[in-house]
């Protein structure tokens, strides 16, 4: 199975991606981008999906649902690839990229949407998609 995104022949997952400036905003100052302005809300292709930052596999399609909140919503993450921290705001919590500490957004549980009980709530700019070929 063969991954390609747009623009890039390769993944390098020990590189550091140019980010722009809302990017950074949300990937290192923790920010939020708008619900159902992001590229990858209502996204169901087959495929995978990487950190901005880092290009390290982060999700899987197979995992994506649509849990009708605006961002892209996730019951499960790539084994050791997504880090759980308590927000700032005490009540939430943080996931971000296990390998670049990139933000990605943050994880609910108990909504019951999928067996799993558990909503990776991700903003579109922190991650890439990779289609299967």
């Amino acid at each position: 199975m063969v991954y390609l995104v747009s623009g890039a022949s390769t993944m390098d997952q020990s590189s550091d991606n140019s980010l722009t400036e809302r990017e950074k905003q949300i990937i290192e100052n923790r920010g939020t981008e708008p619900p159902f302005s992001g590229e990858y809300d209502n996204f169901y292709e087959p495929g995978k999906y990487v950190c901005k930052r880092c290009n390290v596999e982060l999700y899987r399609s197979a995992d994506k649902f649509d849990a009708h909140c605006g961002w892209p919503a996730f019951d499960r993450e790539v084994p050791g690839s997504v880090n759980q921290t308590l927000d700032q705001d005490g009540r939430r919590i943080e996931i971000s990229c296990a390998n670049c500490g990139g933000h990605l957004g943050h994880v609910f549980t108990g909504e019951r949407f999928t067996s799993t009980n558990t909503r990776h709530c991700v903003n579109s700019l922190s991650i890439k998609f990779l289609e299967i070929q």
